[in-house]
């Protein structure tokens, strides 16, 4: 708790001063005071007073005031000067912003602080306990009263800095403060913004130091920060203080929480990207500065820099404060929020929080989609920010220096970006950077902005030259790729708000967890199909047997492999439950509370056989379409082993972490003894139809699940039919044939009536039937003929959801007129 400054440090009385007239401790300061003391630390004040009752842990401080910074703009005559050299003032010629900019940075730093309002902050910062005996290390943080406003926002628009300690070096920084709200940048913001330059004051934050250069910091939002995702928190962390982060210095961990299941107790820890965390800032003790970046070593970069329980407390912090936020402002606030680590300690706070203003803003009755038309050469890979695609020249820039170079719809590429940049982003056509995470500087402003970008590409200065013209697609996932040459795209725009909502399920095939939340926005009654086989292939690529029997590994190159990928985990097995758990949470996460069926895996031996490892384990086969796979594998002695990691990453994601949204679905069961003898397996392992609501499925896609229906739906709740196997196995075509390809065709009589033969057979039984295959995807007169024989639900590729509802519908309307409800 704060001092006040009639106290001394060990509590005793002395004679009060004066009420000061420019300073406000935390306590005595609430959200509403962003005109008196600025946004962030009203934020802080808010947090101190109302959130640390809750739990949350917010270092003491105190706010300079906005009327000090007046007072100090009064005094020293600066006010007539600052408007002087405002006057006639052009933001886009780079050279004129920069030498206004600098003259008026200059006047403040010459002035002196009004004699007043120095005893007041030295007063002030004495007054932190054991302040008045040594220096205090502290952070001076620059809190504008036009800035973390709804409508105006900016990462990093004014100075912040670290490890201050001393009333001299207080003081100082303070002034510093003052002269950053007339940045390049700042003059830039807020001349777009509307802003008189004038109108707009500097509140300053003194905030007691979290010890987070002998630990870790961050950043932490309420909603995914690409696609406006609100039940999952995003927390960002790497070693030492919590600049780098924000700057983009370094390449972060990530993890994603569940909202919903956490505030009911659950672990929901939907996803653990390690970053690279190349560097950390830590106190310069030596140096003469007060902090300095250090290289972080090869062991600490490969681990997680927060343990589950640290993410799990972060994430609850995180929905306490935007909780708060919600019931104050009377509507949903999605939070920014930054955090620290104490080294000594061991414990967390939060330093800060302000409302979120890009994704929260986006409305969500239009659904703006991009899509790539052709494929290039990749170029670099890295995080892709926003879900745009663009095309342009390169233009390499080094330093802000040079930022007068830059030529409107040129794509930036740069090592990394700060607010010194932001008045040429804006023209960009894309952004391009070796480092930083989702929530570094480059990423918040291309949000902002509106235009693609991709971090973190570690090689990007290297690779792409000036005057290259490249492709920036930030709309294939979490991965953005850069394209050599000018690619065709396609973008589409679509209102929502009017289109209904058929009886028939629509439902979607999804298979990348990386771009399940932006599907969910798309209308759905939730997912038909989704794949461990994406998952299994792309995030754990390494066959499950190899794992289970790496110590009798023989093949050096197999385990090499296994060890670059495993990283610290020396239970490898764990690993593949723990990476598909988090793929196939990711998916059910988006979705929930809506049905997600995920179809256990379902490789051809071929397919396994390329994963790492694989070939020490896989027979091979004449036919592996038809061979050894599904059903058959999971309770055979060959792979019984696999078959129980994969259930226990499906206990993980429905127990641990609370999404019992998540059914399982049985490929290609040959039999109804084998659909008993899969069940049996799955009970060993804690998985039991009709248990915490867990509901068991067989895909329909062998003649014998539709002849045998019946007695299927005995022992399954719902059927979904397989209409690329199933049409294969009727018309005896195998579909990877280029010879008898033209004779496929799931329109055919034969496969119809078989189709229409099951649905009846569903409704009779009372049993669920939907579709997961190609087939309505690609004809939606196919998914009228389904509609008008009864199906429940419809499972779609994403991009054929709009156009194949609306087919649907209209199928819906000739139903009604023939008889009507």
């Amino acid at each position: 708790m704060s001092l006040s400054p009639g106290s001394t440090p060990d509590g005793s009385a002395s004679n009060p001063p004066p009420a000061p007239r420019f300073i406000k401790w935390f306590a005595d300061i609430g959200i509403e005071d962003v005109p008196l003391v600025g946004g962030k630390n009203a934020s802080l004040g808010e947090m101190f007073c109302e959130l640390t009752r809750q739990g949350v842990q917010v270092p003491d401080g105190f706010a300079v005031t906005a009327e000090a910074y007046r007072h100090f703009l009064q005094e020293t005559g600066l006010v007539v000067k600052i408007r002087d050299l405002l006057g006639g003032l052009d933001t886009r010629d780079m050279a004129n912003l920069h030498q206004r900019g600098t003259q008026i940075r200059q006047a403040i730093l010459a002035a002196e602080l009004p004699r007043d309002l120095a005893a007041e902050i030295v007063m002030a910062y004495q007054s932190f306990p054991g302040g008045a005996l040594e220096p205090v290390d502290v952070a001076v943080r620059s809190s504008a009263t036009a800035e973390d406003l709804p409508d105006a926002s900016v990462a990093g628009q004014h100075e912040t800095y670290l490890n201050v300690s001393g009333p001299l070096a207080v003081l100082d920084c303070c002034r510093r403060s003052f002269a950053s709200l007339f940045t390049d940048r700042a003059i830039s913001y807020r001349t777009d913004k509307h802003f008189d330059h004038l109108t707009v004051a500097l509140s300053i934050g003194v905030q007691r130091m979290v010890r987070s250069d002998l630990a870790t910091s961050g950043v932490i939002f309420t909603l995914d920060t690409e696609t406006g995702f609100r039940d999952a928190v995003l927390i960002n962390a790497a070693y030492g203080l919590g600049e780098n982060v924000v700057q983009g210095s370094v390449n972060p961990d990530e993890y994603y929480v569940f909202k919903p299941t956490l505030k009911t107790g659950h672990r929901p820890i939907l996803q653990k990207i390690v970053g690279t965390k190349e560097f950390k800032l830590i106190y310069d003790v030596d140096g003469g500065k007060m902090v300095k970046n250090v290289p972080v070593s090869l062991g600490d970069r490969r681990r997680f820099a927060l343990s589950d329980e640290e993410i799990l407390q972060l994430a609850r912090w995180a929905c306490v404060i935007e909780d708060h936020y919600t019931a104050k402002r009377g509507q949903p606030t999605p939070m920014d929020i930054e955090w620290a680590k104490d080294g000594r300690t061991g414990e967390l706070f939060i330093v800060q929080a302000r409302p979120e203003t890009v994704q929260s803003r986006k409305d969500l009755g239009v659904v703006e989609s991009y899509r790539l038309q052709q494929r290039g050469p990749v170029l670099v890979t890295g995080r892709s920010i926003g879900e745009k695609i663009a095309t342009g020249p390169v233009r390499r820039i080094s330093t802000a220096q040079y930022i007068s170079q830059f030529q409107a719809g040129e794509v930036l590429v740069t090592d990394k970006t700060d607010p010194d940049w932001e008045p040429i982003m804006k023209k960009a056509a894309a952004i391009v950077t070796n480092r930083g995470g989702r929530t570094c500087h480059a990423a918040i402003v291309s949000r902002e902005l509106g235009v693609p970008a991709i971090v973190g590409t570690e090689t990007g200065t290297a690779v792409l030259h000036d005057g290259q013209v490249v492709t920036v697609s930030c709309a294939e996932g979490d991965t953005g790729f850069v394209y050599e040459g000018q690619l065709a795209f396609e973008r589409n725009r679509m209102d929502l708000t009017e289109l209904p909502r058929p009886r028939t399920r629509v439902m979607m095939n999804v298979g990348n967890p990386e771009q399940a939340f932006g599907l969910s926005f798309l209308p759905n009654d939730g997912v038909g199909l989704a794949r461990e086989e994406f998952i299994i292939s792309n995030y754990i690529k390494i066959h499950p047997l190899a794992l289970l029997n790496y110590d009798r590994l023989t093949d050096a190159n197999v385990k090499a492999q296994i060890d670059q990928l495993t990283g610290d985990y020396t239970d490898k097995p764990q690993y593949f439950v723990d990476k598909l758990a988090q793929g196939v949470a990711m998916i059910a996460a988006a979705f929930h509370p809506k049905d997600v069926i995920l179809r256990l895996s379902d490789f051809k031996t071929n397919e396994y056989a390329n994963l790492i490892g694989g070939r020490a384990y896989e027979p091979t086969e004449e036919n592996p379409m038809i061979g050894f796979r599904g059903a058959s594998r999971y309770y055979h002695p060959r792979y019984q082993a696999g078959f129980a990691l994969e259930c226990r990453a499906i206990r993980k994601v429905r127990e641990e972490m609370g999404l019992i949204n998540l059914k399982l679905m049985i490929p290609f069961c040959r039999t109804v003894e084998e659909g008993r003898r899969v069940q049996a397996e799955m009970e060993k392992h804690g998985l039991r139809r009709g248990i915490n609501g867990l509901e068991l499925y067989v895909m329909c896609e062998i003649p014998s699940n539709v002849i045998l229906a019946d007695e299927f739906a005995d022992i399954f709740d719902g059927f979904s039919i397989g209409s690329n196997d199933l049409t294969q196995l009727i018309l005896g075509v195998d579909r990877d044939s280029e010879i008898v390809a033209p004779i496929f065709d799931e329109r055919n009589a034969a496969v119809k009536k078989m189709i229409a033969q099951v649905i009846a057979v569903c409704r009779a039984r009372q049993r669920k039937i939907g579709i997961c295959g190609q087939a309505p995807s690609d004809y939606p007169d196919f998914a009228q003929f389904l509609v008008e024989h009864g199906i429940d639900s419809i499972s779609l590729n994403p991009d054929t959801v709009l156009k194949t509802t609306v087919a649907i519908l209209e199928q819906e309307r000739v139903m009604d007129q023939v008889s009507p409800k």
